[in-house]
């Protein structure tokens, strides 16, 4: 199975029929989605403007669309280095139980649905490098009540999300499944009492 940088030289290969090359973008998807393969597959089409069932897009556009996928791939590569090696340290001085934001990243590892977007069609406008620095940041500092990635307050809890976890609150605004450890307990706790007032 071709791996992220062997895909990625095919998309650009200009000797690759034009199919293959965006087929091979597709693929790419199932190596590093932020949003999820359907969400982030709609955000680098309408970012690089291309139609999501276009099956001869303009090849520059799907270049442009690998190059921010990239960009992005590559912040969150050096997240995850960053992360392993705070992990290193941390078991060097006895700390072996990992907290919050480690149960949360394990189920990101490779950055499939860093920041899922449950609905594939609603997903932050920003480059994707820009969100992952911004949720990053938030992983990173003292949690909050809005939503990391836009600011937005209105989040609400939703259950059978088509990815781990299987319920969590959700930014109304940009579409992202906002990770528990990002918000503080008030926050957690209100967007509960949302979605319990929605569903009444």
């Amino acid at each position: 199975m071709a791996g992220f940088r062997s895909l990625a030289r095919q998309v650009r290969d200009p000797r690759c029929d034009l199919a293959l090359r965006r087929y091979s973008l597709r693929k790419c998807l199932e190596k590093f989605a932020p949003y999820g393969h359907r969400a982030t597959w709609d955000h680098l089409c309408s970012r690089a403007g291309f139609g999501p069932e276009d099956r001869s897009p303009d090849p520059a556009r799907l270049v442009a669309a690998l190059d921010e996928l990239e960009e992005a791939r590559s912040v969150w590569l050096a997240y995850e280095a960053e992360f392993t090696q705070r992990r290193k340290r941390e078991k060097h001085d006895g700390l072996r139980r990992p907290g919050s934001v480690d149960d949360w990243h394990r189920l990101t590892w490779g950055g499939f649905g860093v920041a899922w977007c449950d609905d594939p069609r609603v997903h932050p406008h920003e480059p994707l490098a820009e969100v992952l620095r911004r949720l990053i940041s938030a992983l990173e500092r003292e949690p909050g009540s809005a939503c990391p990635v836009c600011a937005g307050e209105r989040l609400v809890w939703k259950y059978d999300l088509a990815h781990e976890p299987s319920s969590g609150p959700v930014c109304t605004d940009c579409g992202i499944v906002v990770p528990r450890p990002v918000l503080t307990p008030g926050a957690l706790a209100e967007a509960r009492r949302v979605r319990l007032l929605v569903s009444a």
